[in-house]
């Protein structure tokens, strides 16, 4: 069959209303979240980190940036996808799911303020001990629930024939179907934890199995955002819609084996943990790399992306880049070093460029301008740049032995090696950050009602 191309249809008006919600619940959750990240980025850089000794708020702030910019951001913009692949069918349910993640959101944010502390800074969602911290979290984790069973339930079919519109709802789908599992595991670990484990292991434990079956989740949505861009910037991959498809399957089955470990092993045993990091490991680019590869070889044929979707191509291209960078430092890991969030950042900011990419692109969906220009242009690329710059130094100095999760004198940067490695750190998160702002403030101004920005 022809391709004709990957790419959703515009949604209905009660779709399109539940995805407005959940992007700006997204958008937010960056807009708080990056209130923290300059005090975290200054707290590591030599020099500056003299000036701003913060150590113990470097933890807390880090708990509460990492919640917002990873869990509340990467989990609402979910929202966002499948809102767009739904029926419209059961809004109230859709606006629930949404208000309960508002709620939650809120919480945790306000936590600190109102004497959360003690930071716990295990892996994919570090804890407050506080039980307004983990009040939040349950609401917010109540809302995806039924954010998760509402697309199971009543997102748009994927069709008998297969087309590149039905590869996408495959993949999305299959997303969702991983979503529901990684809430199984979550129910799964915390029903089978055993009474020893407590503090932080508890927490670690708590959430390993989840954490890592939603990774799946984020590159599956990130897959179908890659054919998406690909094929709105000019470099329509020569993939057909069934080969589309059965990559989403592949990209999903390591997943599938999520349940078979907890039924095989006990919660915390060796074979548990080592089995469900070994699925991610080498299971989660078993679709992202022969993908990644066929969209950057048809962009490199195809020349220049028309003027109206430069931005989209350049994000696509940086969050491919990005997420074979993070992949290859996931195998050069050896001990806890600052090589560990190397390869997580990787991964991660190739989802959230991926994410800014198409926000370009279904802005006039939802009922707003389109964000043009060369600085909307050029915005992927400061962003990239500084987050590679930022992983990159995190790499290097990992491999000089820079101790993950510390901060000031305590990450012992006592050569010239590990300081230059954590000064490109720096600057690249700094970079970044401009580039962060950057997407915000284009998102905003082009969704202020036009005639009240033209007054200003």
């Amino acid at each position: 069959m022809l391709n004709r191309g990957f790419s959703l249809e515009p949604p209905e008006t009660p779709s399109r209303k539940n995805a407005t919600g959940w992007l700006l619940l997204a958008l937010s959750s960056l807009v708080i979240g990056g209130l923290f990240t300059l005090l975290i980025v200054m707290s590591r850089t030599p020099g500056i980190q003299d000036i701003f000794p913060w150590v113990d708020f470097f933890h807390t702030a880090l708990v509460v940036h990492v919640d917002l910019t990873v869990l509340v951001w990467f989990l609402s913009f979910a929202g966002v996808l499948w809102s767009l692949n739904g029926s419209g069918r059961h809004t109230p349910w859709m606006r629930a799911a949404l208000w309960l993640c508002v709620a939650g959101t809120l919480t945790i944010t306000a936590a600190p303020f109102l004497g959360a502390g003690n930071p716990l800074m295990n892996n994919y969602v570090p804890v407050l001990q506080d039980p307004v911290f983990f009040f939040g979290l349950g609401l917010f984790g109540a809302g995806f629930t039924a954010l998760v069973l509402h697309g199971l339930l009543f997102s748009r079919p994927v069709g008998k024939q297969i087309t590149g519109t039905g590869a996408l709802r495959f993949g999305m789908l299959t997303a969702l179907a991983i979503a529901l599992l990684a809430i199984l595991a979550l129910a799964a670990s915390w029903s089978g934890m055993p009474d020893s484990v407590t503090g932080k292991s508890y927490y670690e434990l708590l959430f390993w199995g989840a954490g890592h079956t939603i990774q799946f989740t984020h590159v599956q949505l990130m897959l179908v955002v890659w054919l998406w861009l690909a094929t709105i910037s000019g470099a329509l991959p020569n993939l057909s819609p069934r080969v589309a498809l059965l990559l989403f399957a592949l990209g999903a089955l390591p997943a599938l084996l999520t349940p078979g470990i907890y039924l095989a092993y006990e919660v915390g045993s060796a074979n548990h943990i080592l089995g469900l990091t070994w699925l991610m490991q080498y299971g989660g680019g078993l679709a992202a790399l022969p993908m990644g590869a066929i969209i950057v070889w048809t962009a490199l044929q195809s020349g220049k992306p028309p003027e109206t979707c430069r931005a989209e191509r350049t994000a696509l291209l940086f969050s491919i880049l990005l997420f074979g960078v993070g992949g290859i430092i996931g195998f050069l890991i050896s001990g806890s070093n600052v090589t560990i969030p190397a390869h997580y950042h990787g991964s991660i900011v190739a989802v959230t460029l991926a994410y800014m990419g198409i926000t370009y692109h279904i802005l006039p969906w939802l009922g707003f301008r389109k964000p043009l220009g060369r600085i909307v242009a050029l915005q992927p690329a400061i962003y990239g740049s500084g987050q590679l710059m930022h992983v990159l130094g995190l790499a290097w100095s990992g491999g000089y032995g820079v101790q993950r999760k510390t901060a000031g004198s305590a990450q012992g940067l006592e050569s010239i090696q590990k300081i230059a490695g954590m000064g490109i750190m720096g600057l690249g998160g700094l970079i970044a950050i401009v580039g962060g702002i950057l997407f915000l403030v284009i998102v905003f101004r082009a969704m202020w009602p036009r005639g009240q920005q033209q007054e200003q």
